[in-house]
């Protein structure tokens, strides 16, 4: 960018860029899933509560910290290193609070510990704190690893097809304006119209809301717990309306709000590419099966970010084949699969602000390939 297309691009990086968005294969794999797991050594499936726990005392002292310093010092400070020191402590203490996020996400899939009343506490009271419905996410993720990559039932960013793409798409996608705006409202807005609304989930009959017990996305036996669910969402908004009355709206927005944005666009973003990508296919019910579709996923680089989110960005692939394991053994454990995989395993390293652009650009509905009889195979495409 800024070049004016005269600065030549090294055939290796070329090369390397084709590798990136060359397509996965979409035929069953020659291996099982057992055959996978055999690879990994047994030690990375066992969960330890102190180890775990670790994480937890850590990314909170982390973010006790920043929240000390921000309401202790920046007051203190010149008024044009203030304009500076704000932004700062939103985007770290996002960064720090989105790793929150993550062990959260641990106990939703009982990768915390062994006792299933402990992870669903912690999960609780950490999502909470983030005005996640703990209980109500946990159910609709976990039919979103129960059927990755299908058109019919899996959960969120499912692609539109280009005959159920919304007149106004070709418009936004074919301009960088278009695309900056969709980008915006999708990394601000994105979280909390899915939790409302559904938005860029599977269409549901009915009103399909993660705070609605009673909506189609839950059973019978989940509904006690939506309740619990939303109980503690309004206890945490009851609690942050008496710290408004207290502290001022505005020490409220800044100390906790600003931050939480940046853990809603994370958590946006990471999914938005783990599960979007130019070389991965999706099913429908012809062609999918549960091993292809958690295969249709991808690791991405986030450089320093990786570690303070818990390696949830890199090691996704492993994730979705064994959700149950801990979240620092998924390093040891990709590079454990990676061989058997083979060329099922796809690692983007691109940064992931270009990544988002380039997806936004290329990645507007699926559709089969032409002429090809794998019609229940789909790829993405943005040819109008």
């Amino acid at each position: 960018m800024g070049a004016g297309g005269r600065t030549s691009v090294p055939p290796s990086s070329r090369k390397s860029e084709n590798d990136t968005v060359k397509r996965v294969p979409f035929e069953k794999p020659p291996f099982s899933l057992g055959q996978i797991k055999k690879a990994i050594p047994p030690h990375c499936f066992k969960r330890s509560v102190i180890h775990s726990f670790s994480y937890v005392v850590y990314d909170l002292t982390i973010a006790f910290c920043l929240y000390y310093i921000a309401t202790h010092y920046f007051q203190n400070l010149p008024q044009s290193l203030s304009f500076l020191a704000w932004p700062a402590y939103w985007a770290v203490q996002g960064c720090v609070l989105t790793g929150v996020w993550v062990v959260a996400h641990e106990c939703g899939h009982h990768a915390f510990s062994d006792y299933q009343w402990l992870d669903d506490t912690v999960g609780l009271i950490l999502h909470s704190a983030l005005l996640v419905p703990y209980f109500s996410w946990k159910y609709s993720h976990r039919r979103h690893h129960s059927n990755t990559g299908s058109l019919e039932k899996d959960e969120v960013f499912v692609p539109k097809q280009k005959s159920s793409i919304y007149w106004y798409s070709k418009y936004l996608s074919n301009n960088p304006l278009g695309r900056i705006l969709t980008i915006t409202i999708t990394l601000t807005l994105g979280w909390p119209l899915y939790l409302a609304l559904n938005v860029s989930g599977r269409p549901y009959k009915g009103f399909a809301c993660h705070f609605n017990p009673h909506g189609p996305i839950y059973s019978d036996r989940e509904r006690l717990q939506i309740y619990v669910s939303d109980a503690a969402i309004l206890a945490v908004c009851f609690g942050l309306y008496h710290l408004a009355l207290a502290k001022g709206l505005a020490w409220v927005v800044c100390v906790y709000g600003v931050p939480l944005l940046v853990v809603n666009g994370f958590l946006v973003l990471i999914t938005f590419l783990q599960h979007t990508h130019p070389a991965l296919p999706h099913y429908d019910s012809s062609e999918w099966d549960w091993l292809r579709g958690a295969l249709a996923t991808v690791d991405r680089d986030y450089g320093i970010l990786n570690k303070v989110f818990h390696n949830i960005t890199d090691t996704h692939v492993a994730h979705h084949l064994f959700s149950t394991m801990p979240h620092y053994h998924a390093m040891e454990a990709t590079k454990a699969i990676k061989p058997i995989l083979g060329d099922y395993y796809r690692l983007d390293e691109t940064p992931f602000y270009q990544a988002l652009w380039r997806e936004a650009r290329e990645c507007i509905y699926v559709e089969p390939d032409q002429g090809t009889e794998r019609k229940g195979v789909f790829w993405y495409n943005n040819k109008w």
